[in-house]
């Protein structure tokens, strides 16, 4: 982080007050958690549910923090050599903070939303223009409303493009969001099912999505997949120019992907683009093909070199738990996606793999866990997965929690009961049967919303921590 002025965080927090013995005091990190201060940060005591971030400013201070925010009982503020500063609500001058932040250092900025596929578009995005620029990039899943300011104030001062993941599960968030961020380019990677509980309809999610027309700077470009009529049919009226840029797998698109082959651990394709060179991405799956178009538009509009963007394509290294291959104790190929899900991320992932070549012997086993937050949907939603099901290509199908019972239900018709397993809520019996099943031949899907904590019969089965 460029440092930057007591007075400035003063300033631009729109403080009530301060105190402080010394006004020059210089400011080289942020952090609201108060484990990670060290000496010369300004701790940020945010303020949510059980937890409030004042009650951790003596570790803060023993930490070495030099400043802090504070939004609770002046009385209770501390003295000492701390400078404090006083403000309404900690996390909006967090916020605030940000989004001076950005424009003190003025990057170049990318803002990713979607249903699914944000976390690899924004990786696959940074690795491209690392061709040319410094990037930055959204850590993890810090994608919210207090990981997205927190990745703006990350950013070093040499920062030239900053790629940045935004997140959400309600209406107003992705405005807030981007008008932190103001992108200067901003794609959504498709509209999906996800939060379909909160926002009603998939029109809902598409209204959702373009908020991040909102904080798109004049003369943006908009990046959206081409076969989605949501897109054009929720569009917000924005007050100035922008640009739209399409992507996708039929020839109508800006940027379009042909020739399309899938292996195991990775993918090759062809694009409109750049034509006479194959590209290849470290991963299985069209939609990450849809993911890494995203990323060569970026590439493209920001005159990186076309070529130089697909090598760096090819190197580009996922989160952990993203379509993640392991090896359990048994010697079989798992591929751990058990952190986000969709019905449409569900399917489409199935569709890959049911798409590959097997070895004499070998057999695929899909363990797939609820999708969240389907609302009065999720029962329908959920037999809608049977059709990326069968037993010629998935051989033994393990299904876990309340919600996918429906699915259950629909395949027991479909699959012998010794193939078909379910359990709704023991995560024990299913590593055990699990376990007794899986032999060094099985190609294993692990799939599932984060909530229903697949990533412990993950760990169980292979022996790596997931987090």
């Amino acid at each position: 982080m460029k440092a930057i002025r007591l007075m400035d965080v003063v300033k631009y927090t729109k403080a009530i007050d301060y105190t402080a013995k010394d006004r020059q005091i210089s400011i080289t990190s942020v952090e609201f958690d108060a484990r990670k201060v060290t000496p010369g940060s300004l701790f940020v005591p945010l303020v949510g549910g059980a937890t409030d971030g004042h009650s951790y400013i003596q570790q803060a201070l023993d930490n070495g923090a030099v400043a802090t925010l504070w939004s609770a009982d002046p009385a209770q503020a501390p003295s000492d050599d701390l400078a404090v500063v006083f403000v309404d609500d900690t996390l909006q001058a967090l916020q605030d903070l940000a989004n001076f932040y950005r424009r003190d250092l003025n990057p170049i900025v990318v803002g990713v939303t979607g249903s699914n596929g944000k976390t690899t578009t924004k990786d696959m995005t940074a690795m491209v223009l690392q061709a040319k620029y410094r990037v930055h990039k959204t850590q993890g899943n810090y994608n919210n409303e207090i990981g997205l300011p927190y990745t703006l104030l990350q950013m070093p001062e040499d920062t030239q493009v900053a790629v940045i993941e935004m997140g959400m599960s309600d209406f107003g968030e992705i405005k807030q969001l981007s008008e932190i961020a103001q992108p200067d380019i901003a794609a959504i990677t498709l509209i999906g099912e996800s939060h379909l509980e909160f926002l009603g309809s998939r029109a809902g999610i598409a209204q959702a999505k373009l908020e991040i027309l909102y904080g798109l700077k004049p003369n943006g470009v908009l990046l959206y997949p081409a076969n989605e009529p949501l897109i054009e049919s929720e569009m917000p009226e924005i007050d100035q120019p922008i640009y739209l840029r399409s992507f996708g797998f039929t020839d109508h698109a800006d940027a379009f992907a042909y020739d399309m082959v899938e292996e195991v651990d990775r993918t090759y394709f062809k694009t409109n683009l750049e034509p006479n060179v194959t590209c290849t991405i470290p991963v299985l799956g069209a939609y990450n093909v849809s993911n890494a178009l995203i990323a060569l538009s970026v590439a493209e509009l920001l005159d990186v070199p076309l070529e130089q963007a697909i090598f760096q394509l090819a190197n580009f290294q996922l989160t952990a738990n993203r379509l993640e291959w392991l090896t359990t104790h048994q010697g079989a190929r798992l591929l751990n996606d058990a952190y986000n899900a969709s019905p449409t991320s569900v399917l489409a992932v199935l569709k890959s793999l049911a798409a590959l070549n097997l070895a004499p012997g070998q057999r695929r086993i899909a363990v797939l866990g609820d999708v969240r937050e389907l609302g009065e949907a999720s029962a329908q939603l959920h037999r809608s997965l049977a059709q990326g099901l069968a037993p010629e290509s998935f051989e033994r199908v393990y299904l876990f929690g309340p919600e996918i019972a429906s699915l259950y239900e629909t395949l027991q018709d479909r699959y012998e009961a010794s193939h078909l397993f379910y359990e709704p809520a023991d995560h024990s019996r299913l590593i055990a049967q699990l376990q007794a099943d899986l032999t060094d031949k099985d190609l294993v899907l692990v799939k599932s919303s984060f909530g229903t904590d697949l990533l412990q019969v993950v760990t169980a089965l292979t022996g790596k921590e997931t987090h």
